[in-house]
């Protein structure tokens, strides 16, 4: 008699451990919805974009700097045989026929010359390709692609590079789509919680009046932004303070024609300060979340006042017709 409550004991342990067990490959499905969740929430967005331009920028950089460009070897080349020929007529020639020595030198050089002017025509910048294609330099080309900026100043010259281009842009202009809407979002949250909290303190909050933020301080908020960039890119590349303004109304507003880039036509941006680009990089991340949150806010803003609006125009429209009514009864010769 005492084996039986020892055997349905055991029977209720093994359906209770069989029916509290969780199968595997429901947990790992789990996991992937949270985490699918979770990468479309504003900080898994703003992560996911951080991690996507790095992994473009390591990506760029590998695939662009396995060949050096071809005119720089055919430009050294060509400094050499000038360097050779040169050297060859001064031998030859040296002070006693000064005459023939200067026009031996002349023909060299102008030959150079016209070499030279047609390989920079062709894209000879002077830079090697481990100079042109930097880590902070890859990274801003990485987020002039993600954010449709297109400054132009660095191009893919292998096939591969523009194959992995294109690949880039289809799936990073989506992914920064949904960061500019979600980031526009939060920080328009936070800017209204910040507006409100102000007013609130300054004492002109009416009671059961809704607070919106007007599109003046959000003009406000972004002109602070570009001052900001202004003084600091102006600082850091000597520029003047036009031309670094121009520099962050362009960049901001996607335009891109890249004619200033930081760092872009110096040596020193791969060398002495590579931070400059990486700042950059984040000035124009988060410049295009605040772009993004006063749209939303003067979005709401215009919302509210043409709602006022049209309250306004169907208030007096009645008005109107009331007093036309009133003027027909008390004139009834007007019929």
């Amino acid at each position: 008699m005492a084996r039986a409550p020892m055997r349905s004991s055991l029977r209720s342990r093994d359906s209770s451990s069989t029916s509290t067990g969780v199968d595997p490959r429901e947990k790992i499905r789990n996991y992937c919805r949270k985490l699918i969740a979770f990468m479309f929430t504003q900080v898994g967005v703003g992560g996911l974009i951080v991690c996507y331009a790095l992994l473009g920028a390591m990506g760029f950089q590998m695939i662009e700097t396995q060949e050096e460009y071809p005119h720089i070897m055919i430009v050294d080349n060509l400094r050499n045989s000038c360097a050779t020929d040169l050297w060859e007529v001064a031998r030859k020639f040296n002070v006693f026929n000064e005459s023939a020595y200067i026009m031996g030198t002349d023909k060299i050089l102008e030959k150079f010359q016209n070499n030279l002017t047609h390989y920079i025509k062709e894209g000879y910048s002077g830079r090697s390709v481990l100079e042109v294609w930097t880590f902070p330099a890859a990274l801003m080309f990485s987020l002039s692609i993600m954010t449709m900026i297109g400054y132009g100043n660095m191009v893919p010259k292998t096939p591969w590079g523009k194959g992995t281009t294109v690949m880039y842009a289809v799936v990073g202009i989506p992914l920064y789509i949904l960061y500019f809407l979600n980031m526009g979002k939060v920080l328009a949250e936070s800017f209204k919680w910040l507006y409100r909290r102000i007013h609130q303190c300054s004492g002109h909050r009416k009671s059961g009046a809704r607070i919106i933020v007007p599109s003046t301080a959000c003009l406000w908020v972004i002109f602070g932004y570009i001052l900001i960039g202004t003084v600091m890119f102006a600082e850091w590349e000597q520029w003047d303070y036009l031309d670094s303004a121009y520099f962050c109304v362009t960049s901001l507003s996607k335009i891109g024609i890249g004619d200033f880039v930081p760092g872009a036509n110096l040596i020193e941006s791969s060398s002495e300060k590579p931070t400059k680009l990486v700042i950059n990089f984040v000035y124009l991340l988060l410049g295009m979340g605040l772009i993004a949150m006063c749209y939303n806010l003067m979005k709401e803003d215009v919302k509210v006042k043409a709602h006022e609006l049209k309250e306004d125009l169907t208030q007096g429209l009645d008005d109107f017709r009331r007093r036309l009514l009133t003027c027909c009864r008390e004139s009834p010769d007007l019929d």
